[in-house]
């Protein structure tokens, strides 16, 4: 049975969501501050984290960030009744796997559980990759590390993600929309200049020089590709 943490101080919210969950058969465990989550997540292993943003004692993009940074792989769903777009970004470029804005719809709710949970097995299930090297980049999929030089590369989640994706496809064009896709699982309308983002910070700890970038080239009016 997977196992999911639910990090919500609304008592209705909670009973909405632990009624579908253990319809479903997953296994919940519910906190309602930041303090007790952060206890949870120390002593257990989830195979989900559902967090509010706003919690009594602090604020949820803080607690991704502290997760985020000894823990890389566990799937992160951010829920918050603040529609801001720069929200939504903060917490997709902090390593959450996606965001949900309240008043949400319950079915809509699962279904994205559920896709988050396939892609997490399907990582799980997948045979482990050998290194890619391209010139002075070596990257190792399965500890999530990146070296250049020998060096190791200062990336954030989905900035290694995004590095990995194109590195595996070396030639091959990815649109913004297909690369937000497959590195966050949902194609947030709007949200492409994420990518960009993304990219130019990779870039400025990739490239020896900005105007002649060797590992991740610009496809005009397409989008992005890593070098052959």
């Amino acid at each position: 049975m997977q196992n999911i943490l639910l990090v919500e101080d609304d008592p209705e919210i909670t009973k909405l969501i632990s009624l579908h969950l253990d319809a479903a058969h997953y296994k919940l465990t519910s906190s309602t501050t930041g303090r007790e989550a952060l206890k949870n997540i120390c002593s257990e292993i989830y195979h989900l984290i559902i967090l509010d943003i706003s919690l009594p004692d602090s604020n949820g993009l803080e607690i991704c960030k502290q997760v985020r940074a000894v823990d890389s792989h566990t799937p992160l769903m951010m829920l918050t009744c603040h529609a801001e777009e720069s929200d939504k970004v903060l917490a997709l470029e902090l390593g959450a796997d996606d965001y949900v804005t309240k008043p949400f719809g319950i079915l809509e709710l699962m279904a994205r559980v559920k896709a988050i949970m396939r892609r997490s097995r399907q990582l799980l299930e997948n045979p482990k990759q050998k290194d890619i090297i391209h010139a002075d980049l070596v990257i190792d999929s399965s500890r999530k590390k990146a070296t250049l030089k020998g060096v190791r590369l200062e990336v954030t989640v989905k900035e290694f993600d995004l590095l990995l994706l194109l590195a595996s496809n070396p030639g091959k064009t990815f649109t913004r929309k297909e690369l937000l896709q497959q590195v966050w699982g949902f194609a947030f309308a709007g949200y492409e200049h994420t990518i960009t983002s993304h990219i130019n910070r990779l870039r400025l700890k990739l490239e020896s020089d900005l105007n002649y970038p060797k590992y991740i080239l610009t496809a005009w009016g397409s989008g992005y590709r890593f070098a052959e």
